[in-house]
């Protein structure tokens, strides 16, 4: 049960690129990204990778009606359960899907009708029995949801762009910031000045410092650079996220430990994990 004041990340989904289940990623998991935040009384969700399907029967259990959809961007990986959210096939639910990433004319009702369509689908998005509604935003602005949520965001250094969230409930922050690339020239000022004091950080660590070099221009960072940000941002908990596919759990226990060396408290995601501030 969850009261008014409930304030935490849960992980669905903490994988990079493509799912990858099997017996060597069964403790942290093999689904693409998606994390709900709870605010409350209210559901957020953060991308709507194939963790989505589990998360959307778990919504549908608990009687939940009421859910915004917030996309960090719109690479297959990161909206590649959407058709499998059983939560949008249900008359009565309020569904808003939101992205703050697209240029050119793009919408988010457009990117996501042109990937539930053919040769790619078998069904349209106009299939969804639920009240669905589309907004788009600038990667920048401030969301005021309510009196009591507010939701800063920032654009990320990513391959057509990607846009970091920071959800602010009852003086406390929890920041979800994937998929993005680390500068050579120093850290990422937007990042710095999004994720300052924050709580809770959940950022994108796909690579290694070492790995780093040879992945150049994927817009993807690494946990070292992911602890330094957390550092200079004087962050409370440092979450590594969008894990590499090729990751086992015995790898990410590696990385666990050096990131608990590096930054004390630190601690790598995994579905199921639940954190509040």
């Amino acid at each position: 049960m969850t009261s008014d004041s409930d304030f935490y990340a849960r992980f669905w989904g903490v994988r990079g690129s493509i799912a990858c289940p099997g017996a060597e990623t069964a403790i942290y998991g093999g689904n693409t990204p998606c994390v709900e935040i709870r605010c409350g009384s209210h559901l957020f969700i953060f991308d709507a990778g194939t963790g989505l399907r589990s998360l959307g029967e778990f919504i549908d259990k608990n009687g939940i009606d009421d859910v915004d959809l917030f996309l960090s961007h719109t690479h297959v990986e990161h909206i590649v359960g959407l058709p499998f959210f059983g939560y949008a096939y249900k008359t009565g639910n309020a569904l808003r899907i939101w992205s703050g990433h697209l240029e050119d004319g793009k919408t988010t009702e457009s990117v996501l009708r042109q990937y539930m369509a053919d040769p790619l689908f078998p069904i349209s998005i106009d299939v969804f029995s639920a009240d669905v509604s589309y907004h788009d935003f600038k990667a920048g602005e401030t969301l005021t949801l309510n009196k009591d949520i507010t939701l800063r965001t920032t654009m990320l250094n990513h391959p057509q762009n990607a846009t970091g969230y920071r959800v602010e409930f009852g003086g406390k922050s929890i920041c979800y910031v994937t998929d993005t690339e680390q500068y050579e020239d120093g850290p990422d000022r937007n990042i710095l000045a999004l994720i300052d004091g924050a709580d809770i950080v959940i950022y994108d660590s796909m690579f290694t410092d070492a790995e780093y070099p040879d992945f150049k221009g994927w817009g993807h960072s690494t946990w070292e650079e992911g602890a330094r940000l957390c550092a200079a941002a004087n962050v409370g908990t440092f979450v590594v996220f969008h894990h590499l596919p090729e990751r086992t759990d015995a790898d990410l226990d590696v990385i666990a430990g050096a990131v608990d060396k590096l930054r004390p408290g630190s601690l790598v995601a995994r579905e199921g994990m639940q954190l509040a501030p």
